[in-house]
């Protein structure tokens, strides 16, 4: 028998606890044994020291952890074009030192891999970018010497502009998370197509669903999962065209109800993979 394709598990930043015990609960009354892990809280909040045992001794297992960069402010599409990623120099040393702490948290804890957002990247090849794409080189850097690979998220900039920079960057440890949302958040393109381009380097998904701004420079509007633009059967299908395992990590970020909200994406997941999801 084949192994399955795809392994569920979602962001523990989702359902917003407060403290390792209670993301063990939440976890529990959803049914989903993977997760992928915000890092940041577990090198600079005391509650969150030790997490990662904590869940693994309760037989989770960690999907990937996350890093936010420093002062990222998601208020408008200008406040995270100014405040993202590794682009901003007033945030810079901070970020670069944030890094640090978490790649030897997720290198001692075998966490194999970290996403971020990296940032917009320019499209075009000026002092910007170059100065973007040192900086990613050297966060990669970072991970690569202890054995911890990094992913990009998708969104804040096309994927052919993505797909350009990652062949600039040119680094084995550096991959891409996807968030097929991101894509219809930022007005940047058609996820199914943006999986094609992106397909060498793509590491995890995130499931996550969203409807376009009515105008061009807004916000859209996260979703539930399936009730968004996603073209899902699609979208899964160009997923498996990559013909490898991925873990599929619902993500949702706005909401009064999350937890429901992941019980939904989970039952859709099951009907779009059907035997390929674990």
């Amino acid at each position: 028998m084949k192994p399955p394709r795809f392994r569920v598990g979602v962001c523990s930043w989702s359902l917003r606890p407060e403290h390792p015990d209670q993301l063990i609960g939440l976890l529990a009354q959803i049914g989903i044994t993977h997760v992928q892990l915000a890092l940041v809280p577990c090198v600079d909040a005391p509650r969150w020291q030790g997490a990662v045992g904590a869940l693994r001794s309760r037989g989770l297992s960690i999907a990937s952890g996350m890093l936010a960069t420093v002062g990222e402010d998601y208020t408008t599409l200008e406040s995270i074009a100014r405040t993202g990623g590794v682009r901003p120099d007033a945030t810079w040393p901070q970020t670069r030192d944030l890094a640090t702490r978490v790649a030897a948290l997720a290198a001692t804890e075998s966490i194999g891999l970290v996403t971020f957002h990296a940032g917009f990247i320019p499209h075009d090849h000026g002092t910007e970018r170059t100065m973007m794409v040192s900086r990613l080189r050297e966060v990669a850097d970072q991970f690569k010497a202890l054995g911890v690979a990094v992913a990009f998220e998708t969104g804040q900039e096309s994927a052919d502009t993505l797909a350009d920079a990652l062949r600039e960057i040119d680094h084995p440890a550096i991959g891409v998370n996807f968030d097929p949302a991101n894509m219809i958040l930022y007005g940047m393109g058609d996820p199914v197509a943006a999986v094609r381009t992106l397909a060498p380097w793509i590491r995890q998904v995130h499931i996550k669903d969203a409807l376009p701004a009515s105008r061009v420079g807004e916000w859209g509007q996260e979703v539930q999962v399936g009730t968004g633009a996603v073209q899902w059967p699609a979208f899964i299908g160009a997923l498996r065209d990559l013909g490898r395992p991925l873990d599929l990590v619902i993500e949702r970020e706005a909401g009064a109800a999350r937890s429901g909200d992941v019980r939904v994406a989970m039952d859709r997941l099951r009907t779009w993979c059907g035997s390929d999801l674990e």
